[in-house]
């Protein structure tokens, strides 16, 4: 299981504003705030940026993240928001077929190209 994982963001000012916002629907707040990282979480610091300056922002970085959501509503937030804030589309909210089960999520890339998701299951009764 990953306890934690870390971004490179090229305004860490700008990206924190960035996700403050976009994270909110899924339960995770800003919980650090150092001079070059800042730390999300819902009870400690999951979610990472790491403020790099020799990085440019890219259109494909390479790295795709997802994230749980607690429901549908939490994933079409987590979009909508994204794309109100500076971030693009990268997949609309909708059903997707996963390898072992139908999931709903959405995609974006963020200011600095990163591909972040969001992701909820099926209850299983």
């Amino acid at each position: 299981m990953i306890d934690h994982i870390s971004i490179a963001v090229s305004d860490l000012q700008r990206s924190a504003r960035f996700y403050e916002r976009v994270l909110a629907p899924l339960g995770m707040t800003l919980l650090v705030e150092r001079p070059r990282t800042v730390g999300f979480g819902k009870r400690y610091p999951e979610f990472w940026l790491n403020l790099r300056d020799a990085v440019a922002p890219a259109a494909d970085p390479g790295a795709h993240i997802a994230l749980r959501a607690p429901s549908h509503d939490a994933v079409n937030a987590f979009h909508r928001l994204a794309l109100e804030n500076g971030g693009t589309d990268d997949g609309a909210p909708g059903d997707r077929k996963g390898e072992m089960t139908i999931y709903y999520g959405a995609f974006v890339r963020d200011v600095d190209g990163n591909k972040i998701e969001a992701v909820t299951f099926p209850r299983k009764d």
